[in-house]
C-alpha cells in the first residue's frame, strides 16, 4: 500500500521542522476514522466503497478500544475522590465515548446510502 506524501509539521515550541510519513493502514490501527481525514491518503481514493466502509467500521472499533482503556486506566487512580483532576479526565472521556456514538451512527447512515 502506498504511503501518505510525507509533510513538515512543526512540533510546537522549538519551530523546527519534523517529515512525517503515515500510511493509511497505520492512520486507521490509530483509530483515525473521519472519512475528511481518511481522504488525505490517495490510496483511500482507490478503494470501493464497502472498502472504506470497513476500514471505517475497525477505526471505530479501535478508537472506542482506546477510550475504554483510558477510563479505566483513569478510573483505577488511587484515593480518586481526593484527585477532582482525574475526576474531570473522566468526564472528558465520557464526552468522548459519547461523541464517537454519535459519529458512529452518522457514518452507518452515511455509507448505508453509498451502498
Amino acid at each position: 500500500m502506498e504511503e501518505h506524501e510525507p509533510k513538515e509539521q512543526s512540533l510546537g515550541g522549538g519551530g523546527s521542522q519534523v517529515k512525517s510519513s503515515l500510511t493509511l493502514n497505520q492512520a486507521i490501527d490509530f483509530g483515525e476514522y473521519d472519512p475528511k481525514v481518511l481522504e488525505n491518503f490517495a490510496e483511500w481514493h482507490t478503494l470501493s466503497v464497502h472498502i472504506q466502509w470497513q476500514l471505517i467500521r475497525k477505526a471505530l472499533d479501535i478508537r472506542n478500544r482506546q477510550l475504554i482503556t483510558q477510563y479505566a486506566e483513569l478510573s483505577n487512580a488511587l484515593d480518586f475522590s481526593k484527585k477532582p483532576e482525574v475526576n474531570k479526565a473522566c468526564k472528558n472521556v465520557e464526552r468522548q465515548i459519547k461523541a464517537l456514538a454519535v459519529a458512529k451512527e452518522n457514518l452507518y447512515i452515511e455509507y448505508s446510502g453509498k451502498m
